[in-house]
């Protein structure tokens, strides 16, 4: 009974209000950003490896990048993506390129204002993100806000995003592909995953900054080795992808057909549930990136939604589509080894076992971090080492206890998490924009001095060589 009402406040939560105000906070930021996402973006992918890291913070953005996306390049990547083409079809990945498109500017929105609003805790630590730029860009009476969001923060990663999920996905896996007791993986994640976040976000963002371009690279290799392999098959798939997103799909083989309702909704929610744009939690770790302009951090951080959904989703999602195995009847992780399968038969279970640990393996760490920092926000520095002892206790048995209760319970932390960070910013868009404005006038006035250095060179010899 406990389960089945947690079920129901879970589709309310992750129902069509939140969906919408997720959407409609990106497009009001498309428009007042006048498509920065697209003008900006070369821009934003050089800043990824050229960015100065000069101001105050205590990682380089490239880590903070790296740490953002070990949070949001996870399962969801794999079975998130075959969940949502199973169930909408093909034209539901259309649609997560809607939710990326807008999703870009609402990443760089949150992580501006992360910047903006940032503090330093009572250990010397940059701590920022949802609850300081709504309680200190809003005003003391918006405080509320900021603990809930805080306190679903906690929760969502001790109980759902950062532990459950995870560890279960990578027990499951080990025990198919090697026949390993999930007991023995939970307990070798619990002190591997101890061992590096009690090192604190210097030593999570190393690790990151290591695993997640490896399998990055690894996953989109394997991948585009596929979609090599079925070449012929690729334009149509794309113009079935986008025939289906406008018009209901027929049944064929397992797939039952789906209206144009459902690949929307299936497409947008499990991209917004892939790359976390608007949730509130890629800011936590974008407050301690070494940037003088919160704008910069802004643009390296929107590139992490380009990278989780409109690379890898849409390499998972074309796998799945011109191999024609969103017509079987397997689903989630079953279903991408069947398209992995088609081109390498004998190894494809091996290389999900590795892409689908390390994706799963990244999120703990990510979530860690914003978990720690939200308990930080609500009981300061000293809950700081009973939360990273509790987070890798929970770590240890998560494999062993998939309480049906516990999973809704933490998905509904997830998405409640979304309301109070939406609202900010809403209320904060003069502020995001102020602030792009102001960074981008900077870039001018360097460039225009630039120019003007140059040219007074160039006199310069010319009159010397006279």
């Amino acid at each position: 009974m406990f389960t089945e009402i947690l079920n129901q406040i879970d589709g309310y939560v992750w129902g069509l209000p939140l969906i919408v105000l997720l959407l409609g906070t990106g497009v009001l930021l498309t428009f007042r950003l006048r498509l920065l996402q697209v003008w900006k973006l070369p821009k934003a992918l050089a800043l990824i490896f050229t960015a100065r890291n000069g101001g105050g913070g205590d990682v380089n953005s490239f880590k903070a990048l790296c740490t953002a996306l070990a949070a949001t390049v996870g399962t969801g990547n794999i079975v998130g993506v075959a969940t949502a083409v199973k169930a909408g079809g093909p034209g539901a990945l259309f649609w997560m390129w809607i939710a990326a498109f807008f999703g870009m500017a609402t990443k760089y929105a949150e992580c501006l204002l992360a910047v903006r609003y940032r503090t330093t805790d009572a250990n010397g630590e940059i701590s920022g993100g949802p609850m300081h730029y709504i309680e200190a860009g809003l005003g003391p009476k918006f405080r509320p806000l900021a603990v809930m969001f805080a306190a679903f923060g906690v929760a969502t990663a001790c109980l759902g995003s950062g532990t459950f999920t995870q560890v279960n996905a990578i027990s499951e896996i080990t025990n198919l592909t090697f026949g390993i007791d999930p007991l023995y993986t939970s307990l070798f994640l619990a002190a591997l995953t101890g061992a590096i976040v009690w090192g604190g976000l210097k030593s999570i963002a190393s690790v990151s900054s290591k695993v997640v371009p490896f399998m990055a690279v690894v996953y989109i290799g394997i991948t585009a080795g596929v979609l090599i392999a079925f070449r012929s098959q690729l334009p149509a798939a794309i113009a079935l992808v986008l025939h289906d997103a406008f018009h209901p799909s027929a049944a064929a083989g397992g797939f039952l057909g789906a209206t144009v309702a459902v690949a929307m909704r299936s497409g947008i929610a499990r991209g917004i549930f892939s790359n976390e744009a608007g949730l509130g939690s890629a800011p936590i770790v974008a407050a301690a990136a070494k940037t003088k302009w919160a704008a910069e951090q802004g643009l390296v951080s929107m590139t992490g939604t380009f990278i989780d959904t409109i690379i890898i989703c849409t390499m998972t999602g074309l796998c799945l589509v011109v191999t024609g195995a969103y017509t079987g009847t397997a689903n989630g992780a079953v279903m991408t080894a069947g398209a992995l399968g088609t081109v390498f038969p004998n190894t494809a279970r091996y290389l999900l076992f590795v892409g689908l640990t390390l994706f799963a393996f990244s999120t703990i760490l990510g979530w860690n971090y914003y978990g720690e920092r939200c308990a930080e926000y609500l009981l300061g520095t000293k809950a700081i080492r009973p939360y990273r002892v509790v987070f890798t206790l929970i770590i240890a048995s998560a494999s062993f206890l998939k309480l049906e209760s516990i999973w809704a319970l933490a998905d509904i932390s997830n998405g409640l998490m979304a309301f109070p960070n939406l609202i900010a910013l809403v209320l904060l868009s003069p502020v995001v924009v102020q602030e792009t404005k102001k960074y981008f006038a900077h870039l001018g006035a360097v460039e225009e001095r630039r120019r003007g250095l140059a040219s007074a060179r160039a006199a310069e010899n010319a009159g010397s060589g006279d």
